[in-house]
């Protein structure tokens, strides 16, 4: 995969960053991006909740998609059958409580003990797909015979291979930005498919 260039510009800099975006949207499987919304119109329908996970810029996009995929679409569609999102990583009494008692790796997980009900989902958003607390979690839940969805940068990592549905951004390992760029987009992508959508 092809690297960020190096140039001395910052105005070269932002035009090459966009161009290389382009790059990597293209090699992201659309099939699967697809499915994604299928598997989020299964979930609308049979009234399941989707918690949200993520680590660092990860944390925020889970916050962002919890937002825009739920509250803000009941609010421009009117939907009476909106999607039950919620986003795991907003409550820092039980955030920073989890992990001062248990340790930062069953943040997500205990949390998940209080709230999951069977076949409820998981959306993971992670750059390496590495991360204790997420694989923990994506173990949970799949012992509870639920799905998780991954959107996942660089090789996908571990979680990869613990998701039902993963839209891979294939990325060089480090380039956060990038992954997280795509993570963003892919949200703002389908919370405006979902007010065209009839």
């Amino acid at each position: 995969m092809k690297s960020l260039p190096k140039v001395k510009k910052f105005s070269e800099f932002s035009t090459k960053y966009f161009e290389y975006l382009n790059v990597v949207f293209k090699k992201i499987d659309k099939k699967k991006l697809n499915d994604l919304s299928i598997f989020l119109d299964l979930i609308k329908k049979e009234k399941k909740n989707l918690f949200v996970i993520g680590n660092g810029g990860g944390a925020s996009t889970a916050t962002t998609v919890a937002n825009d995929l739920g509250f803000d679409l009941q609010k421009k569609t009117k939907t009476k059958n909106p999607l039950r999102i919620h986003s795991l990583t907003d409550n820092n009494a039980l955030l920073t409580a989890i992990s001062n008692d248990l340790g930062f790796e069953n943040v997500f997980l205990n949390q998940l003990k209080l709230y999951f009900k069977s076949k409820d989902c998981l959306l993971v958003f992670s750059a390496s797909g590495n991360s204790m607390n997420l694989i923990k979690a994506a173990n949970f839940v799949k012992k509870r015979k639920g799905k998780v969805v991954g959107i996942l940068g660089f090789d996908g990592g571990k979680l990869k291979k613990l998701c039902d549905l993963c839209i891979h951004i294939p990325t060089n390992k480090g380039e956060y930005g990038p992954v997280e760029d795509m993570q963003l987009i892919i949200n703002h992508m389908l919370a405006h498919w979902y007010q065209i959508k009839k």
